[in-house]
Formats: structure tokens, C-alpha cells, sequence
């Protein structure tokens, strides 16, 4: 893949938000920095970057959220603001092995993704 101009503002951008953002918030984030790129490159380059598994896309009922890691992991949403935090999680390997059991399935990777509250403070 090549890494044009507009594709390597997409990256250092989401490399150093480091969250999980629309492209319209990629869009909108890159113009208030001054860098000039329209709204159809924007979605071409997301839509290229993660085809090639360089970064990752997240289906929402709200609309796609693309993020700066495309590596194995899990996710912690906040269920009042919608804040997506990612999260390295290793299930105990007998955890894994009952549920290769139950499934009959060999289990490769995976991914956990949780819902959950921030406590209230006092």
C-alpha cells in the first residue's frame, strides 16, 4: 500500500488521538489543524487503511468509529458517554479449553467487548 500525503494525516491523527473516531470527526479534526482534504478522501483512505489492516473500523448503531490499532484486542464501552477504551485481555487458558469443549471449535484469537458504567463519585 502506498502512503500518500492524505493517507499518512489520517494515521499521524489517529495515532496521536489515540480513540476511536467518526470520519466526519477525522474530517473535521484534520481542517481545524489546517490540513486541506476532503470529506471523500477522508472515507476512501479509512475505508483503504483498514481493508489493509492497518488500523480498525467499528460497526455502531450510530455509525463507524475507526481506531489506531489493528491488533488482536477487546473493548471497554462506557455506557453513558459512549467512550470506547481499547483493553489487552488474556482469558485463563482452562477458560478457553471448556469453551473448546462445549463448542468443539479450536479457538485461534479473540475479542471481548464489554458494556459498563464509570462509578459515581461522592
Amino acid at each position: 500500500m502506498r502512503l500518500s500525503r492524505q493517507r499518512r494525516m489520517v494515521l499521524d491523527l489517529l495515532w496521536s488521538e489515540k480513540s476511536h473516531l467518526s470520519a466526519r470527526d477525522i474530517f473535521e479534526k484534520l481542517n481545524v489543524q489546517g490540513r486541506s482534504i476532503g470529506h471523500t478522501s477522508v472515507y476512501q483512505n479509512l475505508e483503504a487503511l483498514q481493508s489493509a489492516g492497518v488500523i480498525e473500523c467499528l460497526d455502531r448503531a450510530n455509525g463507524r468509529l475507526y481506531g489506531y490499532r489493528s491488533d488482536p484486542h477487546s473493548h471497554l464501552t462506557c455506557l453513558d458517554s459512549g467512550l470506547i477504551e481499547d483493553i489487552d485481555v488474556n482469558l485463563p487458558e482452562e477458560l478457553l479449553t471448556q469453551i473448546e469443549q462445549r463448542t468443539g471449535f479450536r479457538i485461534e484469537s479473540y475479542t471481548l467487548q464489554l458494556n459498563g458504567r464509570r462509578p459515581l463519585e461522592d
